[in-house]
Formats: structure tokens, C-alpha cells, sequence
């Protein structure tokens, strides 16, 4: 019996077009996903690439788009209802280019599985599209579902539901997909860098909205990511912080850096196959840094990370001891107010993240149900 391996592509606007370059990465090295799952733009390149359509297609089609062929202000409903309208853009363009990327069939219908994850609105509940029960609606309708960011774009109906973007709730998919997988390759695309991002007040609604709902994602996504305990995944975030999330000025660049992140995390692959559930690649040995005179004590990388870090006599934060971390790990450095915080990478990890019954036993610890010992797990 083949390894059952699911994808999931992670929402992120426009800079998703980074998924094309992990798709031709992943034809290279043989690997042919058993089940795909997506958000917003990530569902649609899943849906895409679970239909058959060749990555060339993809990349040709991702080259060729413009700002006029997805973002056409709604004219009419702003006019006529004002504060009532329910989006700044006209759905056509968009659905126009779902039309044109994703067969015309339901969920029943493709040859390979693909899950597509949206936000029932009016009941406020992910609904996955793709899952026993919800596979006989069109799967173009699902995906502009999907893609349709709130507030940029009027919600999808799909089998009687009004949709929304699923990264809302989950711009990666990861526990839904992992179900019935033996691994797991992921693709944050999305909240992969919340580095400083300075004059946002002067780049307008649009650049406000979307920090914050990026904002929002990472916060979301770190839940299932450090506490995974499902197949060993392989986690891929091309490094694409400097693009915006409704960008078309480096569409090339972004294709390329996806094929390089996927390329440099597949080195990682055959560990992959021989890990345990619970566990995350690639790994890296990680030494945190201090900034003693930028310390004020305030205590924040204590309550976010306290395996990690700790408060010394004198009040200032310290590191508990080197660590070994995922990309899913370390995303409380970016919180210290006074960027006291920093990291050096010591060696690759040869294993996978600590395993699920350590993070458990950890997750005890906190909570009191056994007794600390003072080791880090």
C-alpha cells in the first residue's frame, strides 16, 4: 500500500502563487499527493492541481494576470446600498478566474481528493467542502467561497451555505487533512513573517485590513502547529514576508521562491518518512539570545513560551536551555516589546520536533496534573 500524503496550501492573496513552485518541486521528486487541501488561494491551486492541469498552465496563467482581471470596485452595490454593500469589489472578475482554473464538477468528481476549507457565515462554523457529506456541490462554487476575503469580496453560496474565506477561521488545514494521511506537507504562505512593517497608517485601508487579518491567521495557525500530534509533517514556508498580500508586481519571484523552499525542505523528506506522529520538519538546534540592557522584566516570553523561558533572580528573562524547533516554534521572540530577544541557529536537527507525548506531558506540567521537574522537554 502507497504512504497516503496529503497537501495543504495555505492562504496568503496573491502571494499563494508561491504554491506553483512547490507543485513542480513536489513533480520533481516523485511525490503525487493522495489528498489536497486549500484556503482561499490555496484551495484554489489545489483544486487546480488535483484536476490535472499542468503546473506550466498554472505558472503561464499566474504570469499573465493583472489588477483589472481580479479588482473591479462594485460600483452599483456601493452606490445603491451604501454602508449595506456587502463587498468594496465586484465577484465576477473573481469567480471569472475560478471558472477558468478549477473543473466544472463537484467534489465527487475529481480524480484526487481535495478538501476546501470556508466559513459558513451565518452560522459562523468552518464548513471543509470536500468531506463525506459535502462533496455534491460544485467545486468552483467552494473555491470562490474560499477566496472571498470579507469585506473585499461578496460571500459564496455553496449547497445552501453563504461562505466566506476559511482562513478566517483556519488559513491552514493541517488537523483536517492529517486524518486519514500518513504524512503531511504544508505550505503557510500566509503569516509566515510578522516583522515590522513601518508607515502602515499612510498605505491606506486595504494595508491596515490585511496586516491585520495576517495578524490574525498566525495567531490561529501557531494552536494546531505546536500542539501537532498527527502524521509527521513536512512544513514549507517560502520566505515571502516583503510581498503583499494583493501584489502582481513580482509573480515570477514568487513562483521561483516557492520551488526553492520546497526544494531545500524536501532535503528533509526521507527523515520525514521514518518519524513518528507528532513530528515536524525541518528542525534546527536554536540557541536564544538576551539582550540584558533591553530587558525590562515585563515577563511576556515567560507567559507565551514558560518550557522556554524563565525569569532570573534579578527580574530579566532568560532561556531555559537550547532548543530544538520547527518552523512552527519560536513565535514569541517577535512579541518582546523591546526586541531584547534573538535567535542563532547552532546545527540542523537530525529528528523531528519533540514528540507528541513530550508536548503532552508538557502541557501537563502547566497545567498542574503532574509534578515539574524542571527539565525541558
Amino acid at each position: 500500500m502507497s504512504d497516503r500524503i496529503a497537501l495543504v496550501l495555505g492562504g496568503g492573496g496573491l502571494k499563494g502563487f508561491a504554491h506553483i513552485g512547490v507543485l513542480q518541486a513536489l513533480a520533481e521528486a516523485g511525490i503525487r499527493p493522495s489528498l489536497y487541501a486549500g484556503t482561499s488561494i490555496g484551495a484554489l491551486v489545489a483544486a487546480a492541481g488535483a484536476s490535472g492541469m499542468p503546473i506550466s498552465a498554472m505558472a503561464a496563467r499566474a504570469t499573465l494576470l493583472q489588477r483589472r482581471d481580479l479588482f473591479r470596485l462594485n460600483h452599483v452595490g456601493m452606490l445603491l446600498e451604501r454602508r449595506r454593500a456587502s463587498s468594496i469589489y465586484a465577484g465576477e472578475p473573481l469567480r471569472a478566474l475560478c471558472e477558468a482554473n478549477v473543473p466544472a464538477c463537484s467534489f465527487d468528481m475529481l480524480p484526487v481528493p481535495v478538501l476546501v476549507n470556508t466559513v459558513d457565515v451565518e452560522r459562523g462554523t468552518q464548513t471543509v467542502w470536500g468531506l463525506p457529506g459535502l462533496r455534491d456541490v460544485p467545486v468552483c462554487d467552494a473555491v470562490y467561497a474560499s477566496c472571498a476575503l470579507p469585506g473585499f469580496f461578496p460571500p459564496g453560496a455553496v449547497g445552501g451555505r453563504l461562505c466566506i474565506d476559511g482562513g478566517t477561521i483556519d488559513n491552514l488545514p493541517v488537523q483536517i487533512a492529517g486524518l486519514n494521511a500518513d504524512f503531511v506537507i504544508a505550505v503557510d504562505v500566509g503569516s509566515t513573517d510578522l516583522s515590522h512593517s513601518g508607515n502602515i497608517l499612510s498605505q491606506g485601508f486595504a494595508a491596515i485590513y490585511m496586516r491585520a487579518a495576517t495578524a490574525m491567521m498566525h495567531a490561529l495557525q501557531l494552536v494546531p502547529l505546536t500542539q501537532w500530534e498527527g502524521p509527521p509533517m513536512l512544513l514549507i514556508r517560502p520566505r515571502i514576508a516583503h510581498v503583499g498580500w494583493l501584489s502582481f508586481s513580482d509573480t515570477e519571484g514568487l513562483i521561483a521562491e516557492g520551488y526553492r523552499a520546497a526544494r531545500e525542505a524536501l532535503g528533509h523528506w526521507e527523515t520525514v518518512l521514518r518519524s513518528p506522529r507528532g513530528s515536524i520538519f525541518p528542525c534546527r538546534h536554536v540557541r536564544i539570545n538576551v539582550d540584558r540592557p533591553k530587558c525590562t522584566g515585563c515577563g511576556l516570553c515567560v507567559a507565551l513560551a514558560p518550557e522556554v523561558m524563565g525569569l532570573d533572580a534579578s527580574g530579566r528573562a532568560h532561556a531555559l536551555s537550547d532548543v530544538e524547533w520547527s518552523p512552527a516554534d519560536g513565535d514569541f521572540i517577535h512579541h518582546c516589546p523591546t526586541k531584547a530577544l534573538s535567535t542563532h541557529t547552532l546545527s540542523a536537527a537530525p529528528t523531528g520536533r519533540r514528540s507528541s507525548a513530550e508536548r503532552r506531558r508538557q502541557r501537563e506540567r502547566r497545567s498542574g496534573k503532574v509534578e515539574e521537574s524542571g527539565e525541558l522537554a
